[in-house]
């Protein structure tokens, strides 16, 4: 449990509040509008609103980053590294319908920063491609990278998925359908304010937070409706549907929640969720933030926070992998004896 002291708190909510009071007037209501002309079919506005949030930014020096297709970006230290790296697959936020690598080019590019390689990934965006088009994408680019990791110097055994908000969504169900599929289980789990619930939860956070906090509750109501076809629910939509059995297939997990949001209650029960079944969870929640501190600048204590508490993570993930490895090599060459 991180303890934060009093004086980073106040960072925390000095800079979400300048952040808030930089935003346009009115533009969770105009992207609320656009998303729902684009599900009546005039997608003009919802393309100028996914141009403000696919804007390239520069990375740190000794980070690279290269197009491995058109669709994924690879980022990397620009120094060899003597052993294979943690590999995170990185899905962006965006409620399904915008967002892009280049909105969380920033992050990826500061967790490269710190030895790690990320791979962004540009998964196909609703209206015009409803679930479970997205969740494919995703599918498709874990399979890309355990079957690229060694030739990008990481290792096909120890590679994690994450994401934001809907990105963070989109990690849960991934992990979900390949324990469903019996596929090869990924090394950890990476989640920032992920949504669990697609449906208006009516929560406490819900209430208090619905208008004037990074994420409105009527713009939350339009993804869901672009995303989901007809309304219709399932555990691959909504992870909060999962049985107790089906969650305790996940991986250890990092969640980090923004603690004005609306998705906090349902995030915090979540995690609570996933504790009890067992699966190994560590729960932070950045005091005061609000949502969208790991994609849009302006809440820099809680992204630098977000960064140093990923690349522990993921790191510590590795070395705990490589460990299991051995121990599983040391009883199989004993059983074979």
């Amino acid at each position: 449990m991180i303890s934060f002291t009093k004086e980073k708190k106040n960072q925390f909510q000095r800079e979400a509040d300048a952040f808030l009071a930089s935003l346009p007037a009115g533009l969770q209501r105009i992207q609320s509008e656009a998303v729902r002309k684009a599900v009546d079919g005039c997608p003009s506005d919802l393309q100028r609103v996914r141009q403000t949030r696919n804007n390239d930014v520069a990375l740190p020096g000794h980070v690279i980053a290269e197009y491995v297709r058109p669709d994924m970006r690879l980022y990397r230290p620009a120094a060899e590294a003597g052993e294979q790296r943690p590999l995170l697959i990185y899905l962006h936020g965006g409620g399904w319908t915008f967002g892009s690598i280049n909105s969380c080019a920033r992050f990826c590019g500061a967790l490269a920063g710190h030895g790690l390689s990320v791979l962004a990934v540009n998964y196909r965006l609703a209206p015009e491609h409803p679930y479970p088009a997205a969740l494919g994408d995703c599918q498709e680019a874990i399979e890309l990278a355990m079957a690229k990791a060694s030739l990008w110097g990481c290792s096909p055994d120890r590679i994690s998925v994450g994401g934001d908000s809907s990105g963070g969504n989109l990690a849960v169900v991934s992990c979900l359908k390949r324990n469903e599929e019996g596929s090869s289980s990924l090394c950890s789990l990476l989640l920032f304010y992920p949504v669990v619930k697609a449906w208006e939860d009516n929560s406490p956070s819900w209430r208090k937070y619905a208008e004037g906090y990074g994420l409105d509750a009527a713009l939350m109501n339009a993804f869901n409706r672009a995303y989901i076809p007809e309304g219709k629910q399932c555990r691959f939509i909504s992870p909060a549907l999962a049985s107790n059995e089906e969650l305790s297939g996940l991986p250890p997990t990092l969640f980090i929640a923004a603690e004005r949001d609306i998705l906090y209650d349902q995030g915090r029960e979540f995690a609570g969720r996933l504790l009890s079944s067992g699966v190994a969870v560590r729960y932070v929640a950045i005091p005061l933030s609000v949502h969208l501190f790991v994609t849009v600048q302006g809440q820099e204590a809680a992204f630098e926070q977000a960064v140093r508490l990923s690349a522990a993570f993921l790191k510590r993930s590795q070395e705990e992998a490589i460990c299991a490895a051995r121990r599983h090599h040391v009883l199989k060459s004993s059983g074979d004896r």
